[in-house]
């Protein structure tokens, strides 16, 4: 039987060492609580972070070896560039925040539901309005065509989901975010759960216990808190980024 700690209500920034996760199912480190912006804030600068479905208490993981993308690596091959050189996009940061976590939230082909349920577009709403999750939008005119969101613990970028609309959409928004996370000394984007995609996309993997070393620093550095629209010379960045 499996026996999972629960998290103590009265204390939003105390969770279990995420190093004593489950093996089987991998990560699988506790259960209840709150998605209130306090405690997930805690929770992402530890390494841990929510996932569980509708039906599903809220449940914490912390899964081992953890995935991570290194701005500084991510740039455009040769087939995104020729993508890039047929079609007229724009990209914007923090314009459309709720649009691209519904995107992102939208079932998959060959999938019934949807991990980002209600509660937690409300909880990433909360911790946009208080300057700690931004998303990055493809437009091609008036229409999103893709996207990334996440969250910004001080110099850690904890990235939650992508989509795309139109080829190469999502690809576009993360190597935007990217390029803009390097200028600001940001050196990993945290992917969480390793699969396929991630890694033809350019993800690595790391023991768990070296990338909570890492994080730890990297939470405690300063990073750039609040809305990041005010930064609005994204519109060169697909430009900049194929120049690469």
């Amino acid at each position: 039987m499996i026996r999972l700690p629960l998290l103590d209500a009265t204390r939003p920034e105390h969770f279990p060492d995420p190093r004593k996760a489950l093996n089987d199912p991998n990560g699988l480190l506790a259960f209840g609580g709150d998605l209130s912006p306090k405690r997930l804030l805690a929770a992402y600068a530890q390494g841990i972070f929510p996932w569980f479905n509708e039906d599903e208490p809220l449940l914490w993981w912390s899964p081992d070896p953890r995935c991570v993308f290194h701005t500084r690596a991510l740039v455009p091959n040769r087939s995104l560039r020729r993508r890039l050189a047929q079609v007229d996009w724009r990209i914007t940061i923090d314009h459309a925040f709720r649009d691209v976590v519904e995107a992102c939230a939208a079932p998959r082909p060959g999938q019934s539901g949807t991990w980002i349920v209600p509660a937690m577009v409300s909880a990433y709403e909360q911790l946009h309005a208080l300057g700690h999750a931004h998303s990055v939008e493809v437009w091609e005119h008036d229409r999103l065509v893709g996207g990334i969101y996440g969250i910004a613990v001080g110099r850690l970028f904890c990235g939650e989901s992508m989509f795309s609309r139109e080829s190469g959409g999502s690809r576009v928004a993360l190597m935007a975010l990217a390029r803009l996370l390097r200028c600001w000394d940001f050196p990993w984007i945290d992917a969480q759960v390793t699969n396929a995609h991630l890694l033809q996309l350019g993800a690595v993997e790391y023991p768990r216990t070296e990338f909570l070393r890492t994080i730890a620093q990297l939470a405690r550095l300063p990073g750039q808190p609040g809305n990041w629209a005010r930064f609005t010379s994204l519109a060169q960045l697909v430009d900049q980024a194929a120049a690469d």
